[in-house]
């Protein structure tokens, strides 16, 4: 298959560089100057991966969206509607689109497939691909299990089928508006568990628990299968994202309840103010998810004992019963 990979970061190089051995004609695109397409156009590689040479490296959207069958996208999520309106310029309504990035957009509180449909995509041709699973595991033949989803069942059956391998066993999602938000949610618990890894470790075991639960109650009340919220893209993703030293959210959390400024990419930041956006919206509480955007956005992230303050508010609300 002829594959497009659009964006060249951490998680996009990956996937040119899973998709090329799985003997795919795969273009690896990056926009010129950037610093990710910058280094692998110089070096071949970057901290994660080595491009192999039958992956053609472009700064060129026009060749790498017009060749394609199947257009892969992997850049930040909160540029998803403006990257779409460069995407569409070229014709693409006979492609498919596959997203591989777990976040919600802040000012609309959209799915990112639903951005891609006002873009004027067809539902019909738009997939997820997320889940569990580390690069730093990956290339070192550590294998793991991830969920590829659509409204489009043939489709989603179709490239599971044609993507799986001994390193990632896919499986079929059954919900997209369960795996989508349950995918960026995951980040937004990612950066509660960092903070916990300094100020209280043994609370991370409650945080899955009640942090599913939450998350469970929005994916029903937006529509989906609360049951999501305990597959793969979510609760199955959190040991790679609560627990592993390579989580961006992890870490951010970490450094902000130590006070310190963690500068990479953390979706769970801006997951968690369009979570709140969702909650009011569907008049869900989002405790959890409340913390983590108080501290992210106000004053509570200032140092150890604010975000101490934060996080053990929790403990003041009113009982509950446990399944509400």
């Amino acid at each position: 298959m002829r594959i497009s990979v659009l964006g060249c970061g951490r998680w996009g190089s990956f996937i040119a560089w899973y998709l090329s051995r799985r003997g795919n004609e795969v273009y690896s695109w990056g926009p010129e100057g950037s610093p990710s397409y910058t280094v692998l156009k110089e070096t071949g590689r970057n901290e994660y991966v080595e491009l192999d040479k039958k992956i053609t490296l472009t700064c060129d959207l026009e060749a790498a969206v017009t060749r394609a069958e199947i257009i892969v996208i992997s850049i930040s999520a909160q540029g998803v509607r403006g990257f779409m309106q460069q995407v569409t310029k070229y014709p693409v309504s006979d492609k498919i689109f596959v997203l591989c990035m777990k976040g919600i957009e802040v000012d609309t509180g959209k799915r990112l497939s639903e951005i891609l449909v006002e873009s004027g995509i067809s539902p019909q041709k738009i997939a997820v691909w997320v889940g569990p699973g580390h690069i730093q595991s990956f290339v070192q033949g550590v294998p793991n299990c991830m969920v590829i989803d659509s409204v489009n069942d043939g489709l989603k059956h179709d490239l599971a089928d044609a993507f799986r391998s001994d390193l990632i066993r896919f499986y079929y999602g059954e919900d997209l508006i369960g795996t989508e938000i349950g995918a960026a949610a995951k980040n937004v618990m990612g950066i509660a568990a960092g903070a916990l890894d300094v100020i209280c470790t043994p609370l991370k075991g409650p945080l899955m628990s009640r942090g599913a639960r939450e998350v469970a109650r929005l994916i029903k009340a937006m529509g989906g299968n609360e049951l999501s919220a305990y597959g793969l893209a979510h609760l199955g993703d959190y040991e790679t994202t609560l627990f592993s030293p390579f989580s961006h959210n992890r870490m951010y959390g970490e450094m902000l309840a130590k006070g310190q400024r963690f500068e990479k990419l953390a979706e769970g930041v801006a997951t968690s103010k369009a979570m709140m956006y969702l909650g009011q919206k569907y008049h869900v509480e989002l405790p959890i998810t409340e913390v983590v955007y108080n501290v992210c956005y106000g004053e509570a992230g200032n140092d150890e004992a604010r975000c101490r303050e934060a996080i053990t508010s929790l403990f003041s609300r009113s009982p509950k019963r446990e399944m509400y």
